[in-house]
Parts: structure tokens; C-alpha cells; sequence
């Protein structure tokens, strides 16, 4: 089946080129048949290849195919090769599948917008850059698709650009991510002067074999393919982009929260796992940032009203375990919480869109409430995401993917007590700010009407999405819950896995701590914004606490710092430098040439006997020189 790899991609492709094209052309019915139908095929088509794949292909094969050389300068010939392993066909899985549910929930969603098919052309583009991404075979390849998912987040969070504050979005985005891709560029030169080759799999043989553990050159690799990761998936110090590209349509959001963009680091770690082994003290830098950043998000989305923010903020929040687990070298661990994190993250951001759309457009959860009745699928479904989002105990499958990550914070060889206990408040803050959440919109008394109620397009990618929230966590059991370990056998034909300092047998001791730590944060929520909501609001009048509350609310300050150390600094020196001496040149240079021109307009008077006469004079001139020579 290797031969058909290359339609995976191809589909979404050939969509976002008809749509670009001819877009204007076609009715919104053969935008959607084209739009929807295009990534619907890509996941059908993978639904085949990963059976094929998983049933014939031995532990630790992959399918290749290579469509063309790219280029050939000397011995650099990286070509157009697609490259299907256990880690990308996961990847593959989520992409295509999420996707294809995203955008027939965006059929109905964006019905009304006038750019119907300019939506769809840039999310199919989308799609296709962030397959290419987790399908290319080396890492020049790799990177077309990661500036390709860059340009397309550019496109999609100003959609609605006629609002300067979605263009300043856009723009916030696309310039922070520049920053870990100018350094994830200068780690490929790093890469391929010391290899000869950016073909991943070529790196990850050769690597063991030229560095020795803790060189300084595979430390240096390390961290610029660090602070790319760090770019794309909005982890510390880069993680403030993400909460403003909120501006964008929900459909947008689902997709790059769940299925592209903000998961592209945590797969490029993964990919390049033998280089970050090589280097602990990276690999430690990996789960400090990760612990971090899981810790900051979670206080900030705690202090949200707008229900998207909320979201976003959950997102940096469970990359940042996800990071957690790859510093810890927890890899199945990490990619097993991606595929989770994505379900329920698609179907929570999908829900919002669609209680946003129903309230008029109203994102303030506080305007919110009495919901619970009114909208009941939605409510039903929003449960079960926030549910997993929580790591509701048994029930959900968020429990079964983050129970790894804390089993390992703890007890991994690279674990320790601070990292387990940063890991464990987490979840705690999680299941506060998502109780919160979903005590603000759903119950209580109403206080917006609902205006419009979302149709089955809507509802029924949401169910889907709610029943592998609920059950997909069953492929891959704790450790103490049995030996049925799917996933990671899946993936350990390309990751190694952690080696445990400890067994098992006091596994159930903190799956037990991890439960109190769940219904606390449930608990603490429940009381303070459904029971006694007047006890919180009696909190924020003190003080310190309400200081420490905005301080949360802005992200901690990260805006205002970076406002302070770079934008107005080098604003104020743009200004300054915007009339130097080049300007000078070339204003010189348009000013002569619009006087050049108004000298020669006066020949055109449109007289005819001066027409003649200059003719004349010219023959005689030429005739002249003639003559004379």
C-alpha cells in the first residue's frame, strides 16, 4: 500500500488549489463537496494504510516512498520523500481523521461568511502542510511543511481581517513562531554540516555513533530544534501568541489545538529523540519548561472569562505536559497524551463554536448559564470533553493518558518529587478552571437567550469526537490496570521507553492521590462559583489577591514585558531609522525621475506642426551625421 502514500496528502492539496483557483466560480455545495470531501478522503485513505501498515509490516518497518529529487547541488540532493512509521501514521491518524470532522462541522458553522471558500482553501492548505510536516523523511522536507502550517495559522487567525485586533493576531503570531523557526533553521545547518545529510532516519543512525553523550554539539542541536518546538507549541518563553489567536473562527481553533500547528514541536522532539538523548541537560531543559509552563497556563486560564481563552490557555497547559513526559523520555507516554489531548480538545473547542454561535456571538462565560437544558447534545458532549480534560478517573480517556505522565514524573529515572508535585497541582488547577468553565455556561440562570441551534453537521462531529474522548484511552491501560499496552507497543518499533526506578506496586497509591487531587479541584470549583459565588467575589476585593488576579489574567506579565524589552524599543528605533541615508538614495532617485518626466511631457503639447517640425529636424540631424561620416 506504500504506493498510495503520496494521495494522503495529494487530496487536501488538489482541494486547496480548485478552491483557490476557481473558488469564486462554484457554489457553496461544491465548496464543501470540495473542501470537507478532500481531507474526508485523505482519513479514509489512511483508515486503509494504517491497517495494511500495522498488519503486514514488520517491528520497526516503515513505508517509503519517494516521489522526485527536489534539487542536486554537489552531494545535497534531499528529495520529495513521504516516510510512514508508527510515529507519523499516529500523527497521520489525528490530522486526517480530527481534521476531516472539523471541517464538516465548519460546513454548517461557516455557512453564512462571504469567504466560504477562502475558509476552506486555507484549511485544506492546512492540512496538507502539517501532513507534510509528520510525513517527510528528511528534515528540509519537514521544515517546507512547518513554515507551511506557519503561514497558513497567518492566514486563518486574521480570517476575519476586516477587525485590526484579528491582524495584529495574526501578525503576533507569525512573527513569535519566526523566532524558534530562525533557530530551528540554524539547527539544521548545524545538523547537516556535522552529518552530511538531513535525512532523518541517516541522523538518528549516525548520531550514537559521531557524538558521544553530553557533547557539545549534539547539546547546541538540541536546543535549537528546542526553541522551534518551543515556537510552534507556545511553551515558554514563546507560549503568548497562542490565547490572542482566539481571533480566529472556532473552526480554526479546533484545528490548530488539535490536529496541527501547536502539536508540530512536540512531534519534532519526538522525531529527533536520539538527539535530544544525547543530550540530558537538554532533555532536563525539556521537562523544566514543560512543568512550567503546565503551571502558568493553568493559573491564567483559572482568572479567563472568555470561554476560547479559557481553552487556549488549556492547551499550553497540556502541551506543557506532554513536554514534561518527553524531557523525562516518557515518549509513548508523551504521544500517547497528544492523541488523547486531541479528541478532547477538538470536541471542547468545536462545542464552544458552537454555544458562541447559539448566544449571538457571546464568548463572556459570565453572560452565559442555563445552558444545561437548552442546548442538551451540547451539554452532553462539552461534559465528556471536560470530563477528559480533568482526567476524570476511570471514565474519561484524559485519566489513562496523564496517569502515565505523572506515574513517570515520579517514577522514571529522570523523574523526581518536584516535577510529580508540579505535575499533580496541575491537574488539580485543571479540574478547578474546567469545573469553573462549565458551571459559568451551562448552569445556573440564563443570561443571554439562545438565538440559533446548531444543526446535525454541527452535532454529530461532536458525538463522534465525545465517544473517543470517553474510549480511547482503553488502548493503552495504566500499568497496574492490566497488560493491554496497544499504543506503546505500537510505538515502541521507532521510541525507546523510560526505564522505571520503580515498580508498579505502588502505582495505585498515586493514581489514588491523583483522584483526591481531581475531585478537589472539582470540589473547590463547585463552591466557589456555583454554590457560594459571593465567596470568591468577597476574595477578589482583597488586594493582593486582586493583583495577583490580573496578574494571572495577563498571562504573568509576559505581554508587557516583551512590550517593554523589544516591540517599543525597536518601534522607536524603525522610527528613527526610517528616513536614513538609503531612503535618502532612493527618494533621490524617484524625485529626479518624476522631474525627468515633467521635463518630457512638454514635448507632448499636442500640437501637430511641432510633431512635424521635430521630425524634420531629425531627419536633417540624422542625415547630417551621415553625411559628415
Amino acid at each position: 500500500m506504500d504506493y498510495l502514500l503520496w494521495l494522503i496528502p495529494a487530496f487536501p492539496l488538489v482541494g486547496f488549489i480548485v478552491l483557490a483557483l476557481l473558488g469564486k466560480h462554484l457554489s457553496r455545495f461544491w465548496i464543501a463537496i470540495i473542501g470537507a470531501g478532500s481531507v474526508s478522503l485523505s482519513a479514509i485513505l489512511t483508515f486503509v494504510i494504517g491497517f495494511s501498515f500495522l498488519s503486514s509490516t514488520p517491528t520497526g518497518g516503515h513505508y517509503s516512498q519517494t516521489l522526485w529529487t527536489w534539487l542536486e547541488v554537489a552531494a545535497f540532493n534531499p528529495k520529495i520523500t513521504l516516510y510512514l512509521d508508527a510515529l507519523s501514521l499516529v500523527f497521520v491518524f489525528v490530522i486526517t481523521f480530527i481534521g476531516a470532522l472539523i471541517h464538516i462541522y465548519s460546513v454548517a458553522f461557516m455557512a453564512a461568511d462571504k469567504d466560504y471558500a477562502r475558509f476552506f482553501a486555507c484549511m485544506n492548505l492546512f492540512v496538507f502542510s502539517m501532513l507534510l510536516l509528520v510525513l517527510a523523511d528528511n528534515l528540509l522536507l519537514l521544515y517546507l511543511g512547518w513554515e507551511g502550517v506557519g503561514l497558513c495559522s497567518y492566514l486563518l487567525i486574521g480570517f476575519w481581517y476586516e477587525n485590526p485586533t484579528n491582524g495584529y493576531a495574526a501578525r503576533k503570531a507569525f512573527i513569535i513562531t519566526r523566532l524558534g523557526d530562525t533557530a530551528m533553521a540554524i539547527g539544521l545547518f548545524v545538523i547537516f554540516y556535522q552529518f552530511g545529510t538531513l535525512v532523518i532516519p541517516d541522523i538518528l543512525a549516525l548520531a550514537p555513533s559521531t557524538w558521544h553523550e553530553g557533547a557539545t554539539i549534539a547539546t547546541v542541536a538540541a536546543l535549537l530544534l528546542l526553541a522551534g518546538g518551543i515556537g510552534k507549541s507556545a511553551q515558554l518563553p514563546l507560549q503568548t501568541w497562542l490565547p490572542d489567536a482566539m481571533a480566529g473562527p472556532s473552526p480554526v481553533s479546533a484545528l490548530i489545538h488539535a490536529a496541527t500547528m501547536v502539536t508540530a514541536g512536540v512531534y519534532l522532539i519526538a522525531r529527533m529523540h536520539v538527539i535530544f538523548q544525547l543530550s540530558p541537560i537538554v532533555q532536563m531543559i525539556v521537562a523544566g519548561i514543560g512543568a512550567a509552563t503546565l503551571l502558568i497556563a493553568g493559573f491564567s486560564a483559572l482568572t479567563q472569562y472568555d470561554i476560547k481563552r479559557v481553552l487556549a490557555y488549556s492547551t499550553i497547559s497540556q502541551i506543557g505536559y506532554m513536554f514534561l513526559a518527553l524531557g523525562l523520555g516518557a515518549w509513548t507516554a508523551a504521544i500517547f497524551h497528544f492523541m488523547i489531548h486531541a479528541f478532547f480538545k477538538a470536541l471542547l473547542f468545536l462545542a464552544a463554536g458552537a454555544v458562541i454561535e447559539a448566544l449571538n456571538h457571546e464568548h463572556n462565560m459570565f453572560k452565559m448559564g442555563g445552558l444545561k437544558n437548552k442546548l442538551p447534545v451540547i451539554f452532553w458532549t462539552f461534559l465528556i470533553g471536560s470530563a477528559s480534560l480533568a482526567a476524570l478517573p476511570i471514565i474519561s480517556a484524559g485519566f489513562y493518558s496523564k496517569d502515565q505522565i505523572l506515574w513517570y514524573a515520579w517514577a522514571s529515572e529522570h523523574g523526581s518529587p518536584i516535577l510529580w508535585l508540579i505535575a499533580l497541582l496541575g491537574a488539580f488547577i485543571t479540574a478547578a478552571y474546567t469545573t469553573r468553565m462549565m458551571v459559568l455556561t451551562f448552569w445556573g440562570d440564563a443570561k443571554t437567550s439562545v438565538g440559533h441551534y446548531p444543526g446535525k453537521l454541527m452535532t454529530i462531529p461532536l458525538i463522534v469526537l465525545a465517544f473517543f474522548s470517553l474510549f480511547a484511552g482503553f488502548i493503552e491501560l495504566p500499568h497496574n490496570f492490566g497488560q493491554f499496552t496497544l499504543f506503546s507497543n505500537l510505538l515502541h518499533q521507532v521510541l525507546p521507553e523510560t526505564v522505571l526506578k520503580a515498580g508498579i506496586h505502588g502505582e495505585l497509591l498515586f493514581q489514588l492521590l491523583a483522584l483526591l487531587v481531581t475531585f478537589g479541584g472539582i470540589y473547590l470549583a463547585y463552591i466557589f462559583w456555583y454554590k457560594q459565588p459571593q465567596r470568591i467575589e468577597k476574595l477578589k476585593r482583597s488586594a493582593p489577591l486582586m493583583s495577583l488576579y490580573r496578574f494571572w489574567f495577563s498571562g504573568w506579565g509576559f505581554d508587557q514585558v516583551y512590550q517593554v524589552l523589544f516591540v517599543k524599543p525597536i518601534v522607536f528605533i524603525a522610527n528613527i531609522n526610517k528616513n536614513d541615508v538609503v531612503d535618502k538614495l532612493y527618494q533621490g532617485i524617484t524625485t529626479a525621475t518624476v522631474h525627468l518626466y515633467r521635463l518630457l511631457s512638454f514635448t507632448q503639447s499636442g500640437s501637430l506642426r511641432w510633431y512635424i517640425i521635430g521630425l524634420v529636424i531629425g531627419a536633417i540631424l540624422i542625415l547630417s551625421i551621415q553625411l559628415m561620416l
